[in-house]
C-alpha cells in the first residue's frame, strides 16, 4: 500500500538521519580530542619555558613563550567555538526529532485504522 511504503521511507530517511548524527557526533569528538591534545602539548612546553629564572630567559625563549601563549588562546577559542556549534546542532537536532515525531504520529493514525481487522475492532468496546 501507498502508505506503508510512505511510512517506511519516512523510516528509512529517520535511521539516515540518525546515522549522519552520529558520524557528526564523533567527528566532534575527533576534532575536540585533538585540539585538547595540542592545547596539552602547548601548555606543557610553555611550563617548561615558565620555570626558567626570568633573568636567565633568552630573547628568543621569551619570543617563544609569547608564541605559545598566542597559539594556546588561539586553539582554546577554536574549541570554544566548536562547543558552542555542537550545541546549536544539538538543539536543532532536537527540534527536527519533535517534528519527525509528530510526523510519524500524524502518518501512524491513519494506517493504524487501515491495519486493524475486523475482529480486533469489535473487541475495543
Amino acid at each position: 500500500m501507498p502508505e506503508e511504503i510512505e511510512l517506511e521511507m519516512a523510516k528509512i530517511q529517520r535511521l539516515r538521519e540518525v546515522l549522519v548524527r552520529r558520524e557528526s557526533e564523533l567527528r566532534f569528538m575527533m576534532d575536540d580530542i585533538q585540539l585538547c591534545k595540542d592545547i596539552m602539548n602547548l601548555k606543557q612546553e610553555l611550563q617548561n619555558l615558565v620555570a626558567i629564572p626570568e633573568k636567565e630567559k633568552t630573547k628568543m625563549q621569551k619570543q617563544r613563550e609569547d608564541e605559545l601563549i598566542q597559539k594556546i588562546h588561539k586553539l582554546v577559542q577554536k574549541r570554544d567555538f566548536l562547543v558552542d556549534d555542537a550545541e546549536v546542532e544539538r538543539l536543532r537536532e532536537q527540534e527536527e526529532d519533535k517534528e519527525m515525531a509528530e510526523f510519524l504520529r500524524i502518518k501512524l493514525k491513519p494506517l493504524d485504522k487501515v491495519t486493524r481487522s475486523p475482529s480486533s475492532e469489535s473487541l475495543e468496546f
